[in-house]
This record gives structure tokens, sequence and C-alpha cells, in this order.
């Protein structure tokens, strides 16, 4: 019987303790901004890095990679997130990061040789790429759409924005190269500074005809 009693007990304590939950309010926590930085660095693959990079993982998680990689290990590093993550990064910019990573956190010196090679890849002569094709390439549709926010705003809100505006095309192009945060909330935008000006102008272009 005292048994019986014990477990009434308990089991009564555990509904007072579920009621109190299902009436409490909803636990809301608010993250510290992100301070993590690439370090600064006059190589190409530092503004890919930031860019490009940064879309998926904070700079931290270059911090937790072994100390003293090569060129090599550090390529691969950037492959991987290519090849089997899905980054949006070409085969030239992954030689490029990959040249950055090595001299700034690992083995490799500015001069070498092959540190040279890979940093001034040069580019592959494209047809002209469309706006559309800008976007995917660049992961910007992980954060914006056409007509509802994501992580960042629609883009018909960005042209409803700068309807009005006669400097439009040229602060979105600039917006678009350098980033920022602020306009649109708390939440940055990483610089997209290795676009070619014809590529700004053609994602301007697009953003403000929607």
């Amino acid at each position: 019987m005292r048994l019986v009693k014990c477990m009434t007990a308990l089991l009564c304590a555990v509904q007072v303790c579920l009621a109190t939950l299902a009436g409490a309010t909803p636990l809301s926590i608010t993250l510290p901004p992100e301070t993590a930085v690439f370090k600064p660095s006059a190589m190409p693959g530092y503004a890919l890095a930031q860019q490009k990079c940064s879309i998926c993982h904070s700079a931290d998680y270059i911090n937790f990679q072994p100390p003293g990689m090569s060129l090599a290990q550090w390529t691969a590093e950037a492959g991987k997130m290519q090849h089997v993550y899905g980054a949006p990064i070409s085969d030239r910019e992954v030689s490029a990061i990959g040249a950055y990573l090595a001299v700034t956190y690992g083995s490799a010196k500015v001069n070498d040789a092959d540190v040279q090679a890979a940093s001034n890849a040069p580019a592959v002569a494209d047809a002209k790429v469309d706006a559309k094709a800008l976007l995917q390439n660049n992961a910007c549709l992980s954060c914006h759409a056409i007509d509802h926010k994501v992580v960042g705003p629609a883009y018909r809100d960005v042209a409803a924005k700068y309807a009005k505006d006669p400097q439009a095309m040229d602060r979105l192009m600039s917006s678009i190269q350098h980033g920022g945060s602020g306009k649109w909330g708390d939440v940055p935008m990483p610089p997209f500074a290795q676009l070619s000006p014809d590529d700004l102008k053609s994602l301007a272009t697009f953003i403000l005809q929607q």
C-alpha cells in the first residue's frame, strides 16, 4: 500500500511539472553577434574566402584545423567544400582560397612558386553569364528570394526601396560589391569583391527589375 501511495504521489508531481512547463513562456535565446573574421591579406583568396566561405561557416572553422597545413592540404580542404558540400566555388577559386589559407594559417610562404601560381591562375574565358547564373553560382539564393524574405530581404522589396532613387544602380552595385549590415537588419551580407563591373551591373539590373 505504501508503494502505491508513493507511486501516486510521484505521478502527481510529474503531472504538475508537465502542466507548469506547458504553460510557461517559450524560452528565447539571443546569440551574440559574429566576431570571428578572416585574417586580412592582399592575396586574391582573401576576398574569396570572405565572400564564399562565410556563406556556410564562421571564420572560426579555420582555427579548428591542424596548424601548419601545407598548400596541398589547404587546397584539398577547399576542394572538399566544393565537391562534398556543394560550395559555389570554381576550381580556380579553390586554388586561390587554398593558397591564401596555406600562407595565412599554414606553412606556405607567399613567395613560393606554387602559391604564386595558385593565386594568379587565369580565369577561364566564359561566354557572357546571365544574372540568374550569377545568382546561382554565388549562392545569392541561399539568403534571398524574389518575393519573400529568407535571411536577407526579398529582391522585390529591394527594388521597391530603390524605385525612386536616381543613384539606385550605383548604390546597389556598391552594396553587392562591398557587403555590409544595418540596411535590412543586423545580419551581415558578405562582400562580393571578386565580381566584375559587368557582373555587378547584371545583378543590380536584375534586382531592380523585380
